[in-house]
């Protein structure tokens, strides 16, 4: 179960000089100004302020103005959700930046981003745009955002593509038949999860838990999952902590106790520290803070945090916190190192926790 409060964050100058702007033409002293306001706007949801921003933007800094613009539209609960414009947007950078250094700090990692937009959209089509599914353009696509520019979250899709039994034919050395699009989308999420990603660590998770494509592990499923929440942005978080809370509520004691005992363990491989995002000039959103609880009332918590008592549970539900973040920004500088090169990847010892695989099926989720 999730309830939810609202947080408020943000000084009162700040909101005021929302409120003002939106009640007239917003005009920007320089490109740095509108793009200021439209990063800062488009973190705190405020889309309405972002898009001006952008608009003013375009002319001067077109691939950030486009790229912003096309995950607004793109963003289905917003109040400017048009997947057409959207699709268009993230076509044109993919097609501008085609020929962009994958060193390229600033532009690289629109490409690849607007790469993997444009393989989910032409995978599914977009009805309003007229766009008919074209799967071999979307694997040409995902493929090249994925290996040319190394991004993790183009990656991250792969795999899940692979487990689907679809995907372009990429073979993976060291696997014996490595043609196998189930053996590809389990070494990616290794892979991946090995380097801290935290989309790619909870998926595998709820794979663990579930004993879908891998061998059923409960124990590693809950610590790894625990590992992927630390690790999550605020964007991410919510869908991480639903598949958090699934396998905290159904784990039962024993499980619980082993995966406490090895707790510190997995987050020192495992473990990496969210971008710390610029708050400075930025905006906080209104927005939903989520408090869980089990079916049982038990309080979702950290493995290795112990149960609090009531009295101490009022407290943290009471208590006020920070609401997260609707979009992840994407950094000025972005390295983006090949996640099994990277040198944040912990290294696998015989010792340590194995994010290995077993059985598996034939159909993913």
């Amino acid at each position: 179960m999730r309830t939810f409060r609202l947080a408020l964050a943000g000084s009162v100058a700040t909101l005021l000089m929302l409120g003002s702007a939106m009640a007239g033409d917003i005009v920007f002293r320089s490109p740095d100004d509108a793009m200021k306001q439209g990063i800062s706007a488009f973190n705190g949801g405020y889309y309405e302020l972002a898009l001006p921003a952008f608009e003013a933007l375009e002319t001067s800094k077109p691939q950030i103005a486009r790229f912003y613009m096309a995950r607004i539209y793109g963003d289905n609960e917003g109040a400017y959700t048009d997947h057409g414009k959207a699709f268009r947007l993230y076509k044109s950078l993919a097609d501008d930046l085609q020929d962009v250094d994958p060193d390229d700090d600033n532009l690289a990692p629109i490409a690849a981003k607007s790469l993997t937009a444009v393989s989910t959209y032409l995978r599914n089509g977009v009805a309003n745009a007229g766009v008919k599914p074209d799967v071999e353009a979307a694997n040409r696509a995902l493929q090249r955002a994925a290996l040319t520019f190394n991004d993790e979250d183009a990656q991250f899709e792969l795999a899940k593509v692979f487990l689907r039994g679809e995907g372009p034919d990429i073979s993976v050395a060291g696997f014996e038949d490595p043609s196998s699009k189930i053996a590809n989308g389990r070494h990616w999420l290794s892979r991946l999860s090995q380097a801290g990603h935290p989309g790619a660590q909870a998926f595998l998770a709820d794979l663990m838990w579930r004993g879908k494509f891998v061998e059923k592990n409960p124990t590693a499923a809950l610590n790894l999952i625990d590992v992927a929440v630390a690790n999550a942005p605020p964007s991410e978080r919510v869908w991480i902590e639903d598949i958090y809370q699934n396998i905290f509520c159904n784990a039962g004691e024993g499980v619980r106790r082993q995966a406490t005992g090895r707790v510190a363990e997995w987050h020192n491989l495992y473990g990496r520290s969210p971008a710390a995002r610029d708050d400075k000039d930025g905006l906080d959103n209104l927005a939903a803070e989520p408090v869980r609880t089990c079916a049982n009332g038990e309080l979702v918590r950290p493995m290795g945090v112990a149960t609090p008592t009531p009295a101490a549970q009022q407290v943290i539900t009471s208590a006020p916190s920070v609401s997260p973040q609707r979009n992840a920004v994407i950094p000025a500088a972005t390295s983006l190192q090949p996640a099994a090169a990277s040198p944040s990847a912990p290294a696998l010892s015989s010792s340590a926790p194995m994010l290995g695989f077993g059985a598996s099926e034939s159909t993913a989720r």
